[in-house]
């Protein structure tokens, strides 16, 4: 395997499937063979429909492969700015699906029997700066009064109890997140589409839909479909076949790189409890624990647009030692990166265009978001009321220039740099 395979794909490698004719008619096509299409294809294929899903590469070789496997299920928006910019009713419909949609993926799991390595750890963030530790607080006492999530603010003299380093100002800690193996839950799922009876084509790509009669012409790179209903859930994989989805999600690239094997010990003094790990940096990182416990694996956004060059990893490397000095010089054994899609209101959505019904946008949260997208997309299309969901609003806004290249990424990631670099040296003077 290649050191730039992901991670995951030791234990749980990516499926090829045999290769089956493309039936030229069916209640349901969707798009994209990740969390999201195959949590719309069982559904579907649950309630008796014929379904057919399409990926352009093999099943999952997306980001649903390439994540952390951090059941947060965050939202990039703060509670206030949500309010602005929705209004209060829908801003908390919101968060109260995001507490669901966490509980349902794990009723899920246990229900489905999937083997992923499933542990509801628990998730720390860690505070960049002592204003950002207030912060962390208040959100702790937020969760806790008004969604009953178990949390609680940790400060910088305790944080040792749950991470082996002084690099925050203390943090907070929620017990309703954990981790899980992406690469064997998207084969646990990818088993339960098939055993429903969902016909899946890896790749082979969709090339257009267009309407037809009370239907959609579906072209794909093996044949003609015509559906009645075409479900979408390629989020930052969307290409040039749907130019119109495409220039309202930004592809952002993510990278993780996983450390070599450490020793228990090592293990026990930098992750006591084996938890998620978090922050509050403007270009923030996310870690935790292999799920064997021998490894650290360290991720964050990437900041390049093409190839795959080496500093992305340097990058990461130096961050990771900054909050774990013991691993300065670390041996790194692998370093990937997959796309998670980003758009202008920063939450994730389902909508509907032209009869064509859309999940995606879920801002690197895919873990949680896209299944329960995908499910309550399929919901809707059986006129089933549980598909009602505080996701399905007006279609984020266009990016302009946006071409299907996030061009303008790297500047972002100077910027957001230069940002978090000005605010640990005011904390470092204040401090001195």
């Amino acid at each position: 395997m290649s050191v730039r395979d992901a991670y995951w794909w030791q234990a749980a490698p990516l499926a090829t499937l045999p290769q089956v004719p493309v039936a030229p008619t069916c209640d349901v096509v969707v798009v994209g063979a990740g969390y999201t299409g195959l949590s719309a294809a069982i559904t579907l294929a649950r309630a008796g429909r014929s379904v057919q899903v399409f990926d352009r590469q093999h099943p999952g070789e997306g980001a649903s492969t390439r994540n952390g496997g951090i059941t947060s299920g965050n939202l990039r928006l703060s509670r206030a700015e949500m309010v602005r910019r929705f209004g209060e009713a829908r801003a908390d419909a919101v968060l109260a699906e995001a507490k669901a949609a966490r509980e349902d993926l794990y009723s899920f799991i246990a229900r489905e029997g999937i083997d992923c390595d499933f542990k509801l750890t628990g998730r720390f963030a860690g505070a960049a700066t002592p204003e950002d530790y207030d912060g962390l607080a208040r959100e702790a006492e937020h969760l806790q009064r008004n969604l009953g999530i178990d949390a609680h603010p940790v400060s910088r003299a305790d944080q040792r109890q749950y991470i082996g380093t002084d690099y925050y100002h203390g943090g907070n800690v929620r017990m309703d997140i954990g981790g899980l193996h992406p690469g064997k839950f998207h084969a646990g799922m990818l088993r339960l589409a098939r055993e429903a009876g969902a016909t899946i084509h890896g790749e082979t790509a969709v090339l257009g839909i267009r309407q037809e009669g009370d239907g959609h012409a579906v072209e794909t790179a093996r044949g003609h479909v015509r559906a009645g209903h075409v479900i979408v859930g390629t989020n930052g994989y969307t290409d040039a076949a749907d130019r119109w989805l495409r220039r309202r999600m930004v592809p952002v690239r993510s990278r993780i790189i996983a450390t070599a094997p450490l020793s228990p010990n090592l293990m026990g003094e930098l992750m006591p409890p084996r938890m998620m790990y978090t922050e509050t940096r403007r270009l923030h990182y996310y870690y935790r624990p292999s799920p064997d416990g021998t490894r650290i694996l360290f991720g964050g956004r990437d900041g390049t647009i093409a190839g795959d060059p080496d500093w992305p990893t340097d990058n990461l490397r130096r961050a990771l030692a900054d909050i774990f000095p013991a691993l300065d010089g670390v041996d790194i054994a692998q370093s990937w990166y997959g796309y998670v899609a980003m758009n202008r209101d920063m939450i994730p959505r389902i909508f509907t265009r032209r009869g064509v019904r859309y999940a995606a946008g879920y801002c690197g949260s895919g873990v949680v978001w896209a299944r329960w997208a995908g499910q309550k997309a399929a919901l809707q299309v059986l006129g089933d009321q549980a598909g009602v969901s505080a996701l399905d609003f007006r279609a984020p806004g266009f990016v302009p220039l946006m071409n299907g290249t996030a061009w303008f990424m790297p500047g972002v990631f100077a910027w957001l740099s230069l940002r978090d670099r000005l605010a640990a040296r005011r904390t470092a003077r204040r401090s001195a």
